[in-house]
């Protein structure tokens, strides 16, 4: 073993996932404690990508967990974008964990649902002309929705996390963690109020997606 290896152990919890690191990380929500999972891409290592895990208090061996499963978005998360509520949703998901006493944020890496920013950003030029997330996607030749949820499934197993209670709009999330084995309890809505920018958006996952949004929202502008 190498010396500049001797404090990153290699745990393997399956053959495409493993636990690489881990540290105290205090946040604007409270004392957090990061885990770094490493999963290999496509091309193997060369491109594996990094989760994390960010857990607040303690969580092992426990049932109904408060849990989100959250998917990367560089443009709402970083750059600030109106046209999703991505960010809101992770604060808000952060707000109740701390709320709550104990929960896990797992921080994916698959940006635009699992599409990446490339195409994302060429979908957005769609949508700039008129096109819902849906029709922008298939137009490019992308599925609605390419996210996979392996690694979380992967990283709960690592936490020792007995079951969850998913925070999410999207059945088909709970509907995916169950068929990898992981017990959801429940799920708790994360709705946050929409904008001018995002109202089309967040319509289309409601009519378009199955997501459990409370009511309707038009698109002020009357866009598709």
């Amino acid at each position: 073993m190498r010396s500049n290896e001797k404090h990153v152990p290699n745990r393997v919890i399956r053959p495409h996932t493993q636990w690489v690191a881990s540290a105290p990380l205090p946040t604007c929500h409270g004392d957090m404690t990061a885990h770094v999972f490493r999963s290999p891409g496509v091309h193997g290592l060369d491109d594996a990508q990094e989760h994390v895990a960010l857990v607040y208090g303690e969580i092992a061996d426990t049932s109904g967990v408060l849990a989100r499963v959250h998917s990367e978005c560089i443009t709402s998360e970083v750059f600030g974008s109106l046209k999703c509520d991505c960010k809101e949703q992770l604060d808000t998901a952060f707000a109740e964990i701390v709320k709550a006493g104990r929960g896990v944020v797992l921080y994916l890496r698959q940006e635009g649902r699992g599409i990446g920013l490339t195409n994302k950003i060429r979908a957005y030029e769609l949508q700039a002309r008129g096109y819902d997330t849906v029709d922008a996607n298939r137009m490019l030749g992308l599925p609605d929705d390419a996210r996979r949820y392996e690694v979380a499934a992967d990283m709960l197993r690592h936490l020792k996390v007995k079951s969850i209670c998913l925070m999410t709009n999207n059945p088909a999330k709970i509907k995916a963690l169950r068929a990898l084995g992981v017990h959801v309890d429940g799920r708790v809505p994360i709705v946050v109020a929409s904008n001018p920018h995002s109202a089309g958006y967040l319509e289309t996952k409601r009519s378009r997606m199955a997501h459990e949004l409370p009511t309707a929202v038009k698109h002020p502008s009357g866009s598709k």
